[in-house]
């Protein structure tokens, strides 16, 4: 199993979202190789300011990744806007806690090097996800 060393920034601001060891499982279930990760749960003017500055979108995204390095070791920045993941979910009748699990996998893969530019690397992506959200006693994300 790689190894993970996950710092989590934020979570305490938020109530509802699950604990540390749950985080870290998720995580692990998409890891294919050694990481170094940070988690940043931020709400909607960070995640707009963030978006815009790095992506030139003016909005605050669900998931941001910052991957650095794949190799040898994956090395990167997720944050999450929890207000647009809270809504989000509730828009997808998923409880905020598979829809978390879901971004983060989403994110982790994304720090893997997984895109989603064009169908071939979209559905390669999502396969993946589907079968790491079974893993996790999950229902498939895009269902």
């Amino acid at each position: 199993m790689p190894a993970l060393e996950l710092t989590i920034q934020g979570r305490a601001r938020f109530n509802g979202l699950s604990a540390r060891s749950t985080i870290a499982r998720w995580i692990g279930a998409a890891l294919e190789r050694d990481a170094q990760l940070t988690l940043r749960f931020v709400r909607s003017r960070e995640g707009r300011r963030l978006n815009a500055d790095f992506r030139g979108k003016d909005y605050a995204a669900d998931v941001l990744t910052f991957a650095y390095s794949t190799r040898p070791r994956v090395h990167a920045d997720i944050v999450i806007c929890v207000p647009v993941a809270r809504r989000d979910a509730r828009a997808l009748n998923k409880s905020l806690q598979d829809h978390l699990a879901h971004l983060i996998v989403h994110a982790t893969l994304h720090a893997h090097g997984y895109g989603h530019g064009n169908a071939v690397q979209a559905n390669r992506m999502a396969r993946r996800e589907i079968r790491i959200m079974k893993g996790l006693g999950k229902r498939d994300p895009y269902q």
